[in-house]
């Protein structure tokens, strides 16, 4: 075996990563989140292993973000196990943590001895190097670099962490034709190029890359080349990743490398407890990756309910377009404007709407002891950041893990608040028509079903955290613009008792959740 750049770490060394004393482990810790690490645990590394559909004789895996090399260890221990065993098993392993690189190398030490036993072929390389500056260089044909590997296993655990736009990493990424934004993304567009035809790969990311804007490139660029077989969803943040500061909703997903798209995909379920029971749902195929949807936005249907919500979303014939409405992000960013932001009114400013005016459907101000504040000077300099004071309906941004619904609305009345100019803070999305307002009947209607249990249901299945993106309300299905006016004219106010609102959408629009 060939390990290059190890070092030496006494064998009585305790903590998290096998570092000694607190100390250690602090700077351990702070390293982690510089390089976007999240160390697999073992019953994910074993679950994860389990995907595979494996059934060639040499297995060449390559794992992108090795770290002290669980998943290849979990991965071994199952072939070291099959009845049909392989004949080789060739590994590569990248990891630029150098502090990680004798567990890595005591790992695959193991797993040689596994092999051994077994009576399979090893060999293994640890490349202690940055993945994306290693394998770009193959990728472009660069005139020293070296011939670019194909594997037909991949398994990856890859760092979650922005990339700036000017920074090298980006630049190096755009020059292998690859557009993204965060390393994650980055890490599987690169690994899925090193894949040999029919090759199976096995990830666990956040779930972020599943909607939104930011990921579209990236999107369009997997589903391409993959085809998706399994995709599993843990019901809690952190259960999977217990101990670590994980915010996003992960998931495991298992594709091959084809073009040749499966007719259905499984999706699973877990809370992410070790042992937890796993439930298994098959949906079709255009369920999951709608083949008219030009964001390719990608949908976990992960029961019987949700498949019948998603049912009752579609046969809502109307797209905001036809509605003859737009949604956009709100003007407003407070800390670029705050030389012209006030606490309260006065007689230069005008209304200045964050989600902490949101109040029984309508919004609510001034509101007093408010963190935010209340009003901007209307100016020549903030002219470009105001919109006529109309009727509105306003979405929250970001909503709390505490909150019941993840796209909660309320309705801007400028009835009352008696003002020209009103500016929306961006932590808000808002409904207009051309840059003006909407009817109160279509507003209140509108509201009344962006707060559904219907909207609620279908937009958890491709949006895994806790933001809303003005994009994620436009891939929407919608009822038409007259039954958006008629339930505005039934529904007392937007924020009605959830039970009350969700019949009267039943009956009014004959969907169910």
């Amino acid at each position: 075996m060939n390990f290059p750049r190890t070092i030496e770490i006494p064998s009585e060394a305790t903590g998290r990563k096998g570092h000694i004393g607190d100390y250690e482990t602090e700077q351990a810790l702070a390293r982690q989140h510089d390089l976007g690490q999240f160390l697999t645990p073992e019953p994910v590394a074993i679950f994860m292993t389990s995907m595979f559909r494996l059934s060639s004789d040499s297995v060449h895996v390559l794992d992108a973000g090795a770290g002290r090399g669980a998943l290849i260890s979990a991965l071994v221990r199952r072939l070291c196990g099959e009845s049909r065993k392989p004949g080789e098993i060739s590994i590569t392993a990248y990891e630029i943590d150098l502090a990680l690189m004798q567990e890595l190398q005591t790992t695959l030490s193991v797993c040689r001895l596994d092999c051994e036993r077994a009576g399979i072929a090893f060999s293994a390389t640890i490349h202690n190097v940055d993945f994306i500056e290693a394998v770009v260089p193959m990728l472009r044909k660069d005139l020293f670099a070296p011939h670019s590997p194909r594997f037909n296993t991949a398994i990856l655990n890859p760092p979650y962490r922005k990339i700036r736009s000017d920074s090298t990493t980006r630049q190096l990424l755009r020059s292998a034709g690859i557009e993204t934004g965060n390393l994650y993304t980055g890490f599987l567009a690169l690994a899925i190029r090193l894949l040999s035809h029919d090759a199976e790969m096995v990830a666990i990311t956040p779930r972020s890359f599943c909607n939104g804007p930011y990921f579209r490139p990236f999107r369009e660029d997997f589903l391409a080349q993959m085809s998706l077989r399994r995709l599993h969803v843990y019901e809690s943040r952190s259960a999977a990743f217990n101990g670590d500061d994980v915010l996003q909703e992960n998931i495991i997903f298992h594709a091959v490398k084809s073009q040749q798209q499966p007719e259905r995909v499984i999706i699973s379920t877990s809370s992410g407890e070790p042992g937890a029971t796993v439930r298994e749902h098959s949906v079709a195929y255009e369920d999951v990756v709608a083949s008219a949807d030009p964001e390719k936005f990608i949908h976990l249907v992960t029961d019987d309910g949700q498949a019948k919500a998603k049912t009752a979303m579609s046969r809502l014939s109307a797209t905001l377009e036809e509605l003859g409405l737009s949604v956009s992000t709100g003007r407003v960013v407070d800390f670029r404007a705050e030389s012209f932001l006030r606490e309260q009114p006065s007689w230069n400013t005008v209304p200045l709407i964050y989600p902490c005016h949101f109040n029984g459907g309508f919004v609510s101000w001034p509101k007093d002891n408010c963190r935010k504040s209340n009003a901007i000077v209307a100016n020549e300099e903030t002219r470009n950041l105001l919109i006529p004071s109309e009727i509105y309906v306003l979405v929250k941004r970001f909503t709390s893990k505490e909150e019941r619904r993840r796209v909660v609305a309320c309705i801007y009345n400028p009835v009352r608040v008696a003002v020209e100019t009103v500016g929306f803070e961006n932590h808000l999305n808002y409904y207009h028509a051309a840059g003006h307002g909407l009817s109160m009947a279509l507003a209140k209607g509108l509201a009344a079903f962006l707060n559904s249990t219907l909207v609620d249901v279908c937009f958890r299945q491709f949006n895994g955290h806790t933001q809303v993106n003005a994009t994620d309300l436009r891939s929407l299905r919608y009822p038409t613009r007259h039954q958006l006016e008629h339930l505005g004219r039934l529904v007392e106010y937007p924020a009605a008792n959830q039970e009350d609102l969700d019949e009267l959408l039943e009956k009014e629009l004959d969907v169910t959740t």
